[in-house]
């Protein structure tokens, strides 16, 4: 998925939450487009066998790093933002290609980081970990309904998805199923996002040591969001430089507040911005 190749304010490469395909985030592009920028979106990571799901995401930092060289040609670099999942390819492949990434924004995306990123290392060795990851419930995850208004219904049921913008879900609906024979199927395979949960990287400190960013990088977090309650903050306020900011919510704020979440998007990529010109 892709956004237009005129002229703009610049480009934006955007990247998913695991199980969420890019046309989820559908009322985020509209709002980032009339602003003035491009936006460019993998639509499903992890469902090409050229970039299948490994240990620490070597495959999926590629399939976003290929997908930026082509969508941007001569419009890089590109503001690089990340929810969950996304925001950790893009700190990867900005790490990886810097050439590409002008800056990064993290939604909802704390970096693992001490004795943390060493607890995750062997809990994926050992396999004690997935009881209490989302894995757990990826793995049995339901995958058919007899309609798009079932799937709907199914979804609108759920308390996390009760919390969401009602077209966020609409779009989630027609994004995230597709058909299969009489029924509508999951399009992110169930399998897909278990394995993607039980290959979380572990070794984001000692990229990012070996390869610095050479680009500014900000994080928006959910005042709610569990998993930031989970791993801390340390590693990302080191690595934004205190750029932190946050949205009332869950860790799927960009869901529950999509017009707030994209304005605070181009808030931060105008703090960005400044803070590109400051090192440039």
């Amino acid at each position: 998925m892709a956004g237009g190749r005129g002229r703009s304010r610049g480009a934006i490469v955007f990247s998913h939450a695991n199980g969420f395909p890019a046309g989820t985030y559908r009322l985020l592009f509209e709002h980032w487009r009339a602003a003035g920028y491009t936006v460019h979106a993998v639509e499903k990571f992890g469902h090409q066998p050229a970039y299948p799901v490994t240990g620490n995401w070597p495959h999926l930092r590629d399939e976003l790093i290929h997908f930026a060289e082509w969508a941007l040609v001569d419009d890089a670099p590109a503001w690089f933002v990340g929810h969950s999942l996304g925001g950790f390819l893009s700190v990867l492949a900005a790490a990886r290609r810097p050439d590409l990434a002008r800056g990064v924004v993290l939604l909802d995306s704390p970096i693992i980081g001490g004795w943390k990123a060493r607890a995750l290392q062997f809990a994926k060795a050992t396999g004690l970990g997935e009881r209490y990851s989302p894995a757990a419930v990826s793995r049995r995850r339901r995958q058919h309904w007899p309609s798009d208004q079932a799937a709907f219904e199914h979804f609108a049921t759920k308390p996390v998805f009760a919390r969401w913008h009602p077209e966020v879900l609409r779009d989630y609906v027609a994004a995230g199923t597709e058909p299969a024979g009489a029924v509508r199927a999951l399009s992110f395979r169930r399998e897909v996002e278990t394995e993607i949960y039980r290959t979380l990287p572990h070794h984001l400190p000692h990229v990012l040591r070996s390869h610095p960013l050479g680009c500014p990088v900000t994080f928006i977090g959910g005042t709610a969001s569990a998993e930031v309650r989970q791993v801390g903050l340390r590693a990302t306020e080191r690595l934004t430089q205190g750029r932190v900011s946050w949205i009332e919510g869950g860790h799927l704020f960009p869901m529950e507040r999509p017009l707030e979440t994209a304005e605070a998007v181009l808030m931060q990529l105008r703090r960005l911005a400044r803070a590109h010109r400051a090192t440039g």
